[in-house]
């Protein structure tokens, strides 16, 4: 079975489990999508391209701009970024105070939103205008040059947004944030914010795959900082639920809460699956069961 196949296969499959989640409430803008769609996207090394469903339909990254965001940052700070965020999974929710305060406002991971907040932070402290740089290097990624972000659904987040602002406050009285609070927080709820469809984030993913060299042909990040950031999504890419998503789809994935996931196959492709519905962790319930499919089916993992 070729992969297109495959894809139209897994498709058929996985509407099954349309109405076994939710969509995210608690950003009002994400609550008003749709949620019975699916859509996949595959891009590989060689240059081949494959989509099934709602591949070219747009959404909110949300936290997968986190993986993004780290890769910028570490090309620019270098190792010196792990003194600032670990590498550990968490085991407790994506937002929580408790662990912060254990760990003297050192993050237990980048993709934690207070390690995302730390990350965006030592951005900032590079480019600026962090957002900006992210969107530049996305829209190269991706193919898209008129990428951006969606403006209602960035204030639906700031507007909402009063848990990251507690622990922005808290690691800045820990000297763990070195910018202005309000300033990293928009750039965070700005990067999140940004839009794009399965066929975009497969092709933007597509570096971590090549060992860290982009579209055109850069090595901007190196092969150990590339394995760094896929060994992350692995273990802690899936909010508290790293460990289900490592035993059925054995593949580095980082999910957001408008339904998207990204996964990384090193070597060979990019991954993206998009449904808005959410299971209680806050996962793509039609997404794991794709990646599910396609990595028992194709014998396709890291392990």
């Amino acid at each position: 079975m070729n992969l297109q196949d495959l894809l139209d296969q897994i498709h058929a499959e996985v509407v099954a489990y349309y109405g076994q989640g939710r969509v995210a409430d608690y950003i009002p803008a994400l609550a008003e999508v749709p949620p019975r769609q699916f859509g996949m996207a595959i891009t590989t090394l060689d240059g081949r391209h494959y989509r099934c469903g709602d591949a070219t339909v747009p959404f909110s990254i949300q936290s997968i701009s986190k993986a993004f965001m780290l890769a910028l940052t570490l090309e620019a700070d270098g190792d010196s970024l792990w003194s600032h965020v670990g590498k550990e999974p968490s085991g407790n929710p994506f937002n929580s105070l408790v662990q912060l305060e254990y760990e003297d406002g050192v993050p237990r991971n980048p993709f934690i939103n207070a390690g995302a907040l730390v990350v965006t932070d030592r951005a900032v402290s590079h480019f600026e205008d962090a957002h900006g740089a992210l969107l530049t290097r996305l829209r190269q990624e991706s193919g898209n040059a008129t990428l951006c972000g969606n403006a209602r659904v960035a204030e639906s987040e700031r507007a909402h947004g009063h848990r990251n602002a507690a622990l922005a406050h808290f690691m800045k009285s820990y000297d763990n944030l070195g910018n202005e609070v309000e300033n990293v927080l928009q750039q965070y709820f700005n990067s999140c914010s940004i839009t794009m469809n399965c066929v975009e984030l497969a092709n933007a993913g597509l570096f971590l795959a090549n060992h860290g060299i982009t579209r055109d042909g850069l090595q901007s990040l190196s092969r150990s900082q590339a394995k760094q950031i896929n060994a992350v999504m692995l273990t802690c890419g899936t909010y508290d639920a790293a460990g289900e998503f490592a035993y059925r789809v054995g593949l580095p994935v980082k999910s957001g809460v408008g339904g998207g996931m990204l996964a990384i196959i090193p070597g060979k492709m990019s991954i993206a699956v998009w449904s808005p519905e959410l299971d209680g962790k806050g996962n793509s319930v039609l997404g794991l069961e794709a990646l599910d499919r396609f990595t028992t089916r194709t014998g396709l993992s890291v392990f």
